[in-house]
């Protein structure tokens, strides 16, 4: 077998990595793990909101990645498989706790379907990041309050920044329902930040 260099690996895509790393270049999985950690890290503590458990599940997620790499198929993207690992170990572990920390909800320009979520809110505050600080506090507390179902899709999407289409292989769902599902969940957290930061300006 012929060598082949860490610097003409380092040119490769996600998938040819994998190719590589399943006919035995372990160095290939090595910067697999060197481009995705701190994805996915960032992506595990805003599921979990705990450093060491967050810790637990990247160590998790990249030991299954390597124990299962032959049952990749080029057929899915790497990120695609990867995340689905991840998010199957998350929803494990913390099926029954209900924790999220702060994302930030926006628009897709491309995709008229796609609702922004809107929040005015004219206290004024000294300080902007205090300001700011607690916007992100309400916003986590409005998202603790979220089903599941619809905090696993704003965060693969608001967070991770997924594509639909990657969305649906995720969480193996209909494109359709991965829309109406995002658009809810924007809808709602819409709701209960403003009743947090306007209490008893909504309706019933």
């Amino acid at each position: 077998m012929e060598a082949i260099s860490r610097a003409k690996l380092q040119q490769l895509s996600d998938e040819d990595l994998m190719e590589h790393f399943q006919s035995g270049y372990e160095e290939a999985f090595n910067l697999l793990v060197e481009r995705y950690q701190d994805r996915l890290h960032n992506f595990l503590y805003r599921y979990t909101h705990n450093h060491q458990d967050c810790e637990d599940l990247v160590q998790e997620t990249f030991f299954r990645v390597f124990r299962s790499r032959h049952s990749y198929e080029r057929i899915a993207k790497f990120s695609t498989w990867m995340y689905t690992i991840a998010i199957n170990l998350a929803k494990s572990l913390y099926k029954k706790k209900k924790r999220m920390t702060t994302v930030t909800i926006h628009k897709d320009p491309d995709d008229s379907e796609d609702r922004p979520m809107k929040l005015e809110d004219d206290r004024i505050l000294p300080d902007d990041s205090l300001h700011e600080k607690m916007c992100m506090d309400e916003l986590e507390k409005a998202l603790m309050e979220l089903s599941e179902d619809f905090r696993e899709v704003v965060v693969l999407r608001d967070i991770q920044q997924l594509s639909y289409e990657e969305i649906a292989d995720i969480a193996d769902l209909p494109m359709g329902t991965v829309k109406s599902r995002i658009n809810r969940g924007r809808a709602h957290l819409q709701e209960l930040l403003e009743n947090h930061v306007y209490p008893g300006t909504i309706s019933a």
